[in-house]
This record gives structure tokens, C-alpha cells and sequence, in this order.
């Protein structure tokens, strides 16, 4: 069960509420959630913006961001994901920023957070592909 969807995640502009995020069901076993975003346009990663804005008591403990240069046939089982940044602490209520990372060209990213909770925003930053 979830009580904000993905789609959430690639809002234009903060999140006004954390309804306004995407927010996973607590778990009780082993595990994380994740979420798969499809860039606009192939290309290499520079930066990487996660925001938990709102989510003061039930935000991840962890997030780590993996790439796929997958292009038109994706296939999320079979894609061969390379990490973009490595399982990184979080903190509730704030905006997360990693910059000088270096991705290969990608067509698309994976959102990995530990094991469960809230993100509001996920924005990546980077040069389109020649």
C-alpha cells in the first residue's frame, strides 16, 4: 500500500504537504522501495536532488540512486543498473544535494530508499547525450 504515488516525485516546484510526496506503507520484513524515474532525454548525470520536505517522523533512514542506459526497450528485471551514488543517510524535513557525481549516459534512474518512508522531490541534473 501506498499513501502518495510515484509520479509525485517528479512534481514541478516544492511539495506543499506530504501528500504531496510519495510516502511507502512501513515494512515489517526485509527489503526496500524503490522507484524507477525515465529521464526526457539520454544523457550523463551531474547532480542529484532528493528533498523530504514534510516528512519530519517517517522519512528513509538511507537512499542510494542507480542508473540504466536502457534506451527504448527497457525492462526494469533485465536492465543493468550502475550506482550513481552509494546508500547515503538522511535526514527528515530537508533538501539533499550531491553534486560532481558521474554517470555514464543514462536513460533512466532507480530510487532505492531504506528500507521505507517519504520523499517529496527527486531532481537530477545533468548534459544530454551527444
Amino acid at each position: 500500500m501506498h499513501y502518495g504515488t510515484r509520479q509525485n516525485l517528479v512534481l514541478p516546484g516544492r511539495s506543499t504537504h506530504m501528500g504531496d510526496g510519495w510516502e511507502t506503507k512501513r515494512r515489517r520484513g526485509p527489503g526496500h522501495d524503490w522507484a524507477i524515474v525515465r529521464l526526457a532525454r539520454r544523457g550523463g548525470i551531474k547532480r542529484v536532488e532528493l528533498d523530504t520536505d514534510h516528512f519530519k517522523g517517517n522519512a528513509p533512514g538511507s537512499c542510494m540512486v542507480e542508473y540504466a542506459d536502457a534506451g527504448a526497450s527497457f525492462n526494469a528485471r533485465t536492465a543493468r543498473w550502475n550506482v550513481l551514488l552509494p546508500e547515503t543517510p538522511l535526514e527528515a524535513h530537508q533538501q539533499h544535494r550531491w553534486s560532481n557525481l558521474s554517470s555514464k549516459a543514462a536513460t533512466h534512474v532507480r530510487l532505492n530508499i531504506y528500507p521505507d518512508g517519504g520523499v517529496a522531490r527527486l531532481r537530477l541534473f545533468g548534459r544530454v547525450a551527444s
